[in-house]
């Protein structure tokens, strides 16, 4: 026999409003009766019908939290966090009282997936929608993007950025939740030169992405305040064949946030530039892969050429030499979107909080030879 929501307020001695008040988290209700609520769900081992509240609500009980690869640390961490914040209390009770279901949603960096789990969604009337990383710097996509947040935040949908700047046009945020790549990059590539380095070389991460922007517009800034040249000659991609994809700086190669694109990459700026004396990669991950090709090339890390990454994901301290990078408190941020889109903390002032990123020195950079 199905239990009623009014079977549960039967035995908690309560109204079935009370019941509703208690199990969607939306009313306050005295600690003694969220209590005895809470026990007779137990007793009873009710359930709630999750489509049918959704429907008499404005939202469900479901959170969507968007990540390019979830597979990636840097998505991995800060999904994680957000949902710490999601789920509910913690306490080890496993009752539910006013805590949302978290899913993650897997778009594979893909602009259509993107839209397509934001479609998803607005259909399940989600509470609130996190997306996290960099976004696409495609005016056509950033379009359907606003248009498509805007009906969501109609629906009463909280619209939080982790990661990520505010879209150019649309207001339709909860809180942005921005990282400062512009002025890590530049800190980076500032404590290169500071020990020496002239001829720097970039792995950057895909030209389209907001984050590989500011990234190497921060390094950019660096080498112009110490009078060094930004575009050399040539460009291209990892594969050299420039297209679209070309920077005009011979000493900048794009290509995926991974560790292939790290190894090729770096092998390529090798091949264009034999003379250079340090390379700053997109992220930790190409780091790697970076620091691979070096070592396949018969040099070594820092002797004869220095290495940097960016974001101090957790494998970063254990490389070795442990790696130079820049740190992003990714766990910090993700909790407090997830705080956000549970209303559980107030947005920033004007809806956008820029999180700073720290220099972490350490044994994989320093001063060239000779």
């Amino acid at each position: 026999m199905t239990v009623t929501l009014a079977d549960v307020a039967a035995r908690a001695r309560v109204s079935p409003a009370t019941v509703s008040r208690v199990l969607n988290g939306n009313y306050p209700v005295a600690a003694s009766t969220r209590e005895r609520v809470l026990r007779a769900v137990d007793d009873l081992d009710y359930v709630l019908n999750g489509p049918a509240s959704s429907l008499a609500a404005a939202t469900s009980d479901l959170v969507g939290i968007l990540v390019n690869d979830i597979a990636d640390p840097f998505f991995g961490i800060m999904a994680g966090a957000a949902q710490t914040q999601i789920g509910g209390p913690g306490d080890g009770s496993g009752r539910a009282g006013g805590e949302k279901l978290a899913v993650i949603c897997n778009t594979g960096g893909s602009p259509e997936r993107e839209l397509t789990y934001l479609t998803l969604l607005q259909r399940q009337r989600a509470a609130a929608v996190v997306l996290t990383g960099g976004a696409v710097e495609n005016p056509a996509h950033q379009a359907a993007m606003a248009a498509k947040l805007a009906k969501l935040a109609d629906a009463g949908t909280r619209i939080v950025f982790c990661g990520r700047p505010p879209l150019p046009e649309g207001d339709a945020l909860v809180a942005a939740l921005a990282f400062d790549n512009r002025g890590g990059g530049r800190r980076l590539t500032e404590h290169l030169i500071s020990l020496g380095h002239r001829r720097i070389g970039y792995v950057a991460g895909p030209p389209e992405r907001t984050t590989t922007r500011h990234r190497l517009e921060g390094h950019r800034e660096a080498l112009r305040a110490a009078g060094l040249d930004v575009f050399p000659a040539g460009g291209g991609t990892a594969d050299g064949s420039g297209g679209p994809a070309a920077d005009d700086d011979r000493l900048v190669v794009h290509g995926p946030y991974d560790r292939r694109s790290g190894y090729e990459a770096t092998l390529e700026l090798l091949r264009r530039a034999p003379d250079v004396t340090a390379i700053v990669a997109a992220n930790d991950t190409v780091a790697l892969g970076a620091c691979a090709a070096v070592r396949d090339q018969g040099m070594r890390i820092p002797q004869d050429i220095s290495v940097a990454g960016f974001d101090d994901l957790p494998f970063s301290v254990d490389a070795v030499p442990a790696l130079t990078t820049v740190r992003l408190p990714l766990f910090e941020a993700g909790a407090r979107a997830g705080r956000l889109a549970m209303g559980k903390e107030n947005p920033p002032p004007g809806g956008i909080a820029t999180i700073a990123a720290e220099l972490m020195i350490r044994g994989s950079t320093a001063a060239p030879r000779g």
